[in-house]
């Protein structure tokens, strides 16, 4: 009898986990991906930058995974609402649980809950078309806005708040944000790390783009363009190299300005009713390599502030988590009897969507050879019957397909590229159950 087993969360780790147990198992596998919204694809679908399509075509990599006679895609269905670990458990030999770092650290600074304070995983949602989030989020009617966080993540806001609507119109951001984005009043945005120009976390290529924007000067104080030591590895060397180049620049009077801040911390977000400012405090490196404050303050005049400071992920209902390294402790995958771990959740948010491939096929090793030899689970019951008897009905990988159409054809209607994302799941439902 085919191993039986169930994958939550369909992202990245989520599908090369499907993938890595039919490879692994030489077919002999039937596998559930059970993801929660109507959608699959996690990060690559809502966390990619709409202006990257060469990133975002790794989707066309994890279509053919789901396409597999071994794997099934269930949407629709959320662990702790519809079903339970113990249900898990009682209709799969084994479950692997796969749903990445789904919120933002927060930075712990008085002002931050106030209005207009924001985790940049909630802009991004809101410009990738999350239906978590509604169209109507976000009004960018701040002229200057603050961007903390010097990482990729940071730079794709960056840049999507830099650049105009129509440079933005042939990608799949949902027809109402695009609209939002072109009333935006935005005119300065300040990108704020902690350290200096050596320790930011860009990629070479990402970095670049920012210099590259036709809508906005990029602006580097030549004393924050310094560094401490040398003999980088080569990523850290061209970064440096782009951000010194930078700062030996003159702005050209393009219409948004972007300054790249470094050896800067936020102490305080003000305002009374809503955000007024960010106040940052100048920071130096300690003898012992920690980061320190100098006593000297700066105030920018933000209506705006986006933190960017790395993701975590969130327990799962009567799944064992850890809050000290905010993952689920395993060893080489492996939870507890029967129930394993893939992805951010696994190892916290490390590495590129690629490093999901090995990170899930070390999981599958593991919960192999934990099963081999092992009684199967019952076939007598399936899921199916247990999510129908709850009123629950997934959506089906046909009408995954369905919703991916309406948005190519939404796109044709409005003349804006190859697809234009559905929000909400009222219309993700409409178009593939009319």
């Amino acid at each position: 009898m085919a191993l039986r087993v169930a994958v939550i969360g369909s992202g990245p780790a989520g599908i090369y986990t499907a993938e890595a147990l039919v490879k692994q198992s030489a077919g002999g596998v039937r596998v559930d991906v059970l993801e929660r919204l109507p959608t699959p694809y996690g990060l690559v679908r809502y966390g990619v930058a709409p202006d990257h399509t060469s990133i975002k075509s790794i989707a066309n990599y994890l279509k053919r995974v789901l396409e597999l006679p071994e794997v099934r895609f269930l949407g629709g269905v959320t662990l702790g609402e519809h079903l339970s670990v113990a249900d898990l458990l009682g209709h799969y030999d084994a479950v692997v649980y796969c749903t990445g770092a789904m919120v933002d650290r927060r930075l712990g600074i008085p002002g931050e809950d106030l209005p207009g304070s924001v985790a940049a995983t909630d802009f991004v949602n809101w410009y990738c078309g999350h239906p978590d989030v509604d169209p109507s989020r976000f009004t960018l009617d701040s002229s200057e806005v603050a961007v903390i966080g010097v990482g990729n993540v940071a730079v794709d806001v960056v840049r999507i708040l830099a650049k105009t609507a129509d440079e933005l119109s042939r990608t799949d951001v949902p027809h109402d944000v695009l609209q939002r984005l072109s009333e935006s009043q935005v005119k300065a945005i300040h990108m704020v790390g902690r350290r200096g120009p050596e320790h930011a976390k860009f990629t070479l290529k990402e970095l670049r783009e920012l210099g590259e924007l036709d809508n906005a000067d990029v602006v580097v104080r030549p004393d924050e363009a310094q560094v401490l030591g040398s003999g980088f590895s080569r990523q850290v060397q061209g970064n440096v190299d782009v951000i010194r180049s930078w700062a030996a620049r003159e702005p050209v009077g393009r219409a948004r300005r972007l300054d790249v801040r470094f050896w800067l911390r936020p102490v305080e977000i003000l305002g009374a009713e809503r955000v007024e400012g960010l106040r940052l405090e100048r920071t130096r490196l300690s003898p012992e390599g920690r980061v320190v404050g100098t006593g000297e303050f700066e105030t920018l005049p933000v209506g705006m502030v986006l933190r960017s400071v790395g993701y975590q992920s969130v327990p799962l209902p009567g799944v064992p988590f850890s809050e000290d390294t905010m993952t689920v402790p395993n060893q080489a995958g492996r939870v507890r009897e029967r129930e394993y771990v893939a992805g951010w959740l696994k190892r916290g948010p490390t590495g590129v969507i690629g490093t999901n491939k090995s990170d899930a096929a070390e999981t599958v090793r593991t919960l192999l050879a934990d099963l081999e030899g092992r009684e199967r689970v019952p076939a007598t019951a399936t899921i199916d019957a247990l999510l129908a008897e709850r009123g629950v009905r997934p959506i089906t990988y046909d009408e995954w397909q369905a919703i991916e159409a309406a948005e190519t054809e939404l796109a044709k209607s409005l003349g804006r590229g190859d697809r234009v994302k559905l929000v909400g799941l009222e219309a993700m439902l409409r178009a593939c159950r009319p």
